[in-house]
């Protein structure tokens, strides 16, 4: 009876043993699976940013973010959860505040705050966020966490006249996240505290500026993060200072700016990084990119950048800068730079002031000391549209990039492309009947479509694809 028993169990035990197994394998097999997705996901990802982009990433070994410090002070990227803190002073539907000061100094406040589906109005009234740091810098930048103003959700904010004032760490001036839309003009806005920035959209949200006066130090003035958004801004100054970090435009975003005055004096003038853009129409724009900052992070010094920072703030795609009418000053460095992204540059009717032996354009790879894709597989693929243009300077590809240079509608194009002999990935130039292109030097493309009487060689050679077209 005892050995019957003892059977019985045994074989109980057994069966047991061997129901835990087939359990375990069907979870082990579920969590490879689930792991295959993943790494199927990432790779074709990859292989679409290899694709749109030229920049090259293994699935298994994508760059890390870039360090602080980036330009625009683009924060690295990682997933948390929504933080928005508190606000200070919470208003109400229909309510509009007329006059008066309004203040916070607690940590992760802000000090005025429009959040659900409220719509409010304040007129000629002054904010102060003076102390009272954010506890994260990525919540500041993509959630508006201790930011002076802040609307979020549907709230829909309408601001007239006044001043704002913001000098703690994370607390930028202005800013619209999620579903907001924030009507604001002649406002004077000024933010000195760190990561932070004049005017502000993330996550979506929504600017029409009108008129301001916005003054920041340490990143843009007219600036967007993580989700993007859109804003517009008609008129006004813009200015930023004592921050390499800090040009006047950084757009994660689709950023527009007509009638405005736009200076960097440590900084870049604009950034544009991803799938996102930044149209000017009829601004005076200048910048002046701290050389010695810039060399010593491993960067190009340049006027206006066209990159892709791998962080995950700006979706991968075609980055778009246009410009009409206006000027475009640098003070230092090269007018264009493209690394690490595919992007479209069009210029119309703008006057171009360069920094002395400096390249008006320039694409090419990174030594990926920033993040910025995997060195000699990250170079730019760029579009160069000059109409109704007059430019004067150089412009240089690398082995790794690409460039399709379109000169059209009576412009004037005279400088050297590639004079050194370097032979790009691809590199086409088209030309119409009523342009010109004046050589300054020997210059290498790979394709040319036009005429070449409307070539004027000043005694220099252009070679198509390693053979001698001109005299």
């Amino acid at each position: 009876m005892k050995k019957r028993l003892f059977k019985t169990c045994l074989v109980i035990c057994i069966a047991s043993m061997m129901l835990m197994a087939l359990v375990g394998c069907g979870s082990t097999a579920t969590s490879t699976t689930s792991a295959s997705t993943v790494e199927t996901t990432v790779s074709e990802t990859a292989v679409a940013t290899q694709t749109e982009t030229a920049t090259s990433t293994e699935a298994s070994n994508v760059p890390p973010a870039p360090p602080d410090g980036a330009p625009g002070g683009a924060p690295g990227g990682g997933s948390q959860s929504v933080n928005t803190g508190t606000g200070a002073y919470v208003l109400s539907d229909g309510e509009a505040l007329n006059g008066g000061t309004y203040s916070s100094t607690n940590a992760d406040e802000n000090a005025i705050r429009a959040e659900g589906t409220v719509t409010a109005t304040l007129n000629d009234v002054t904010v102060n966020k003076t102390s009272g740091d954010a506890s994260s810098s990525d919540a500041s930048s993509f959630y508006g966490l201790d930011a002076a103003i802040l609307a979020l959700d549907n709230a829909t904010l309408t601001i007239t006249g006044g001043t704002v004032t913001a000098s703690a760490e994370g607390a930028n001036g202005v800013f619209a996240y999620d579903g907001a839309t924030i009507n604001i003009s002649n406002t004077t806005i000024n933010v000195t505290g760190g990561n932070a920035g004049g005017i502000e959209v993330a996550g979506g949200g929504s600017m029409y500026a009108t008129n301001l006066t916005v003054n920041s130090t340490v990143k843009a003035a007219i600036r967007s993060d993580r989700g993007g958004g859109t804003l517009v801004v008609d008129g006004g100054t813009y200015t930023t200072s004592g921050s390499s970090g800090a040009p006047a435009i950084y757009s994660t975003a689709d950023i527009k700016v007509s009638n405005a005055t736009l200076t960097a004096n440590t900084s870049e003038a604009v950034v544009v990084e991803g799938l996102n853009s930044v149209t000017l129409v009829d601004c005076d724009v200048t910048g002046n990119m701290d050389g010695t900052s810039a060399e010593a992070n491993g960067e190009n010094v340049h006027n206006v950048m066209l990159y892709q920072s791998m962080s995950g703030d700006a979706e991968t795609g075609t980055s778009s800068f246009s410009m009409t009418g206006g000027t475009l000053v640098s003070k230092s460095g090269d007018m264009f730079y493209v690394t690490n992204t595919s992007s479209i540059i069009s210029l119309s009717d703008v006057d171009l002031t360069l920094a002395d032996g400096t390249y008006l354009l320039l694409v090419a790879g990174n030594d990926s000391s920033r993040g910025w894709g995997t060195a000699g597989a990250n170079g730019g693929n760029t579009t160069f549209n000059l109409s109704k243009q007059t430019a004067v300077g150089d412009i240089m590809v690398d082995a790794i990039s690409t460039l399709a240079m379109n000169i059209s509608d009576s412009s004037s194009f005279t400088g050297s492309i590639n004079s050194d002999g370097t032979s790009a990935s691809y590199l086409v130039v088209t030309i119409d009947s009523s342009s010109t292109w004046i050589l300054t030097a020997d210059s290498y493309v790979t394709a040319f479509n036009g005429s070449i009487s409307n070539v004027v060689t000043n005694g220099h050679t252009l070679y198509v694809n390693g053979s001698a077209v001109t005299k």
